[in-house]
């Protein structure tokens, strides 16, 4: 397939290699250079006596270079491949080079060994009582997390900005100890609360409450349905086998690529891939977790459509899912979406009903216009009801430049009252703002 400049930058994990790889997209750089429809290659000449080889393998979007760099992918990745996006008549189809094919070899073998690995019997006594040990610590940690909770309300909450953030972390930090990383990452979000804003009491005390929500419904899941306990057990932090997951039959269909978003704690990077099916209508959040210093296994463009399997994790509203396969990258291009904001609200209102505590979603709809009202920037729908646009601040010069202030079919991230714009349409193209 054939990448736009844009799509190739955002590839790049930083601005510094952003920089580098548009120096290397070009012609007197490269030794030697090939292309066929599964892998782009090419030699760049270092400061060293041999070139750097680098590859690309085109069908699931992965590089790979003998450069010393720990990014990924690298400046030589990505110069050769924005050179390949201006000039793809300098690359010949050709035979793979042996270091590309062995390269290629090894990546299907690979999965091959991680087919056989997910048919080896699994020991079910042990790991039942792994599961049993791990929900007594998460049951003596939500017992002292309630403690906690009653505390707050029970003091009141004018002396939490005097706290600082440490306080917090170390009830997180606690969660953590008692194997609910879900829970520790709601302890971590009243943290990051920002106490000098207008009306920070109304958002502490409501995310006191989702997280007092959660650990009641833990302790009363016996008494619930069998897809929203599983629910539940993901607020917690309990995770899902994700090799029998890939045992289930899933959901195939060529999938938009929404947004990328990143973030990391204590040296891990997460990766939030945002993706939207163009038959299917639905919407798929798909979770990358790479430890610094090492490429993570799933590289997907925004922008980029992708004709993929996922299977959903089982919830009363999936969402997240796993890639079990990846076919290939098109660049076909498809939109429907809701018509206003009175459709994403009811939308809104019936997830709130089956499953209170969640995250963001995304959204698409149609005829959105950026508006400026009492100094603040909303979007506005083609019934004149606006909504207040979040973060706005990274964004919103971008896509006023490439609405021209008219209205655009977008997709974006939120939930409630707070979303955020991730990109537009545009002649039928879709266009990242971020």
């Amino acid at each position: 397939m054939q990448f736009t400049e844009e799509q190739i930058f955002n590839l790049a994990p930083d601005e510094s290699s952003k920089k580098s790889g548009k120096d290397l997209a070009n012609p007197s750089k490269w030794v030697s250079k090939g292309a066929n429809e599964q892998a782009l290659w090419g030699e760049c000449q270092g400061s060293g006596s041999k070139p750097y080889q680098t590859q690309i393998d085109l069908q699931n979007i992965a590089f790979k270079c003998s450069c010393p760099s720990r990014k990924f992918p690298c400046k030589h990745g990505l110069g050769l491949l924005l050179y390949n996006a201006r000039q793809p008549n300098d690359f010949s189809t050709s035979t793979m080079p042996a270091w590309v094919e062995d390269w290629i070899s090894k990546r299907v073998e690979k999965k091959e060994k991680q087919v056989e690995k997910e048919e080896k019997p699994v020991d079910e006594a042990a790991r039942a009582k792994r599961t049993q040990a791990r929900e007594l610590k998460v049951t003596d940690g939500i017992d002292e997390l309630q403690l906690w909770l009653k505390d707050i309300v029970r003091n009141g909450i004018l002396t939490m900005p005097d706290k600082g953030s440490l306080w917090f972390e170390n009830m997180a930090k606690r969660m953590v100890d008692a194997q609910a990383p879900g829970l520790a990452g709601m302890v971590r979000s009243l943290g990051e609360i920002n106490f000098y804003a207008e009306g920070w009491q109304s958002k502490f005390m409501d995310q006191l409450a989702v997280i007092y929500l959660a650990t009641k419904a833990f302790q009363n899941t016996a008494s619930l349905d069998e897809t929203l306990q599983q629910d539940i057990r993901t607020w917690i932090g309990f995770t899902q086998n994700q090799e029998e997951l890939k045992e289930q039959t899933g959901v195939t269909d060529t999938w938009l690529v929404l947004a990328k978003q990143t973030s990391e704690v204590d040296n891990i990077t997460t990766e939030r891939y945002w993706l939207y099916g163009t038959a299917s209508k639905q919407y798929a959040l798909i979770l990358q977790f790479i430890v610094r210093g090492q490429g993570g296994q799933l590289t997907f463009t925004p922008g980029i459509f992708v004709q993929a399997e996922l299977v959903f994790f089982p919830s009363v509203s999936p969402l997240r899912a796993i890639v079990k396969r990846q076919i290939a990258s098109t660049m076909k291009a498809s939109f429907s979406g809701y018509q206003n904001w009175d459709e994403v609200l009811a939308a809104e209102t019936t997830l709130n009903s089956q499953l209170p505590v969640r995250g963001e979603r995304p959204y698409l709809i149609s005829k959105l216009k950026p508006v400026q009202y009492n100094q603040q920037w909303w979007l506005q729908d083609a019934e004149q009801k606006m909504m207040l646009l979040k973060n706005e601040q990274r964004y919103i010069w971008k896509l006023l430049a490439i609405s021209g202030g008219e209205a655009l079919d977008m997709a974006l991230i939120g939930r409630e009252d707070q979303y955020e714009a991730v990109g537009v349409w545009l002649h039928d193209e879709y266009k990242l703002l971020q």
